[in-house]
């Protein structure tokens, strides 16, 4: 079971009010209910402050975080976007009727929430200004996170959340990891691989995002439709002997004078693997060059590393 809590707010009665965190948590939303193939993947509980009759406060926010974390699902997402605050005492999110930035919900009570969890992963994700006190440890305190916890925030701690064409710069680019912009060529979306995927995307000037995390293995929060499949993927140690060159010639070619069958079926697969940068032709603009005057193709590094996943036996 993959659960995901995703909240908005846009109305604030003490404080500047919002415009796009409504957006972005629908836009999160729609990403992460379903994979690309439109099977379920996290079953979503979604609340957002547009107004006065719809405003989220601190006891909604505690109480929707606490079922959130309460039991052992597999994975246990959490996304905020809205207003963030910061002070001596700590980090906060500011809920709707917060007079003062302090009156909302602790960073630290949300990090003692999910160190107390017995979901096996948890992730949380802010977009909001100070989120990468999330985590951070207080002068004299030290922060502790449990096993299987990913963090995931829109700046650090001293930093305000940008916002770009009503939307904020970081669910912007959260979102576009998250619907493939972030995929491996098996279609896997990690947190890991999210983070790299923004991490590139904003310059030393911009405002950073922060990752911090303390698990054995990535999870998938989304599967996207895979670049090649994996009884394809699978064959590049056959194709590809002790990652040695693979010798072509014209009968490799369907459109050859005297095409062989097998041979063009192994094409076939190794032009696959040239479209997701797994080989290349050696001397060759293009493989069906490579093939009509017998020349090579070889894999690329990320081609060896995937044959050595494929050799191992981990994919």
């Amino acid at each position: 079971m993959k659960k995901a809590l995703i909240i908005g707010v846009n109305y604030y009665a003490h404080h500047k009010s919002l415009h796009g965190c409504v957006d972005d948590a629908y836009e999160v939303k729609n990403a992460l209910e379903r994979n690309a193939d439109f099977t379920k993947n996290f079953d979503v509980f979604f609340d957002t402050a547009v107004d006065e009759n719809t405003s989220i406060t601190k006891k909604h926010l505690k109480h929707y975080i606490s079922e959130l974390f309460k039991d052992d699902s597999e994975v246990a997402l959490f996304y905020f976007s809205g207003h963030g605050h910061l002070e001596d005492t700590g980090g906060y999110l500011v809920t709707s009727e917060c007079e003062d930035g302090d009156d909302g919900v602790s960073m630290k009570e949300i990090i003692d929430m999910a160190n107390n969890s017995k979901a096996k992963n948890k992730v949380i994700i802010l977009d909001c200004c100070h989120s990468g006190h999330l985590g951070a440890a207080n002068i004299g305190n030290s922060i502790f996170l449990s096993e299987g916890m990913t963090i995931l925030t829109a700046s650090t701690a001293d930093q305000y959340a940008s916002e770009v064409n009503g939307h904020g710069l970081f669910t912007n680019l959260l979102v576009d990891a998250l619907n493939g912009g972030a995929a491996n060529i098996l279609g896997h979306i990690t947190p890991g691989s999210v983070y790299a995927h923004i991490d590139q995307s904003l310059g030393a000037w911009k405002q950073r995002p922060m990752f911090k995390s303390n698990v054995k293995n990535f999870i998938t929060l989304r599967m996207l439709n895979p670049s090649i499949t994996l009884p394809d993927l699978r064959k590049i140690t056959e194709l590809f002997n002790n990652k040695a060159e693979h010798k072509l010639d014209p009968s490799y070619e369907p459109k050859s004078e005297n095409p062989d069958k097998d041979n063009c079926e192994k094409f076939a697969i190794m032009q696959k693997y040239n479209r997701v940068n797994l080989v290349v032709p050696i001397d060759a603009e293009h493989m069906y060059f490579a093939a009509m005057e017998s020349k090579a193709c070889k894999l690329t590094a990320l081609g060896e590393h995937y044959w050595n996943l494929v050799n191992q036996d981990r994919i």
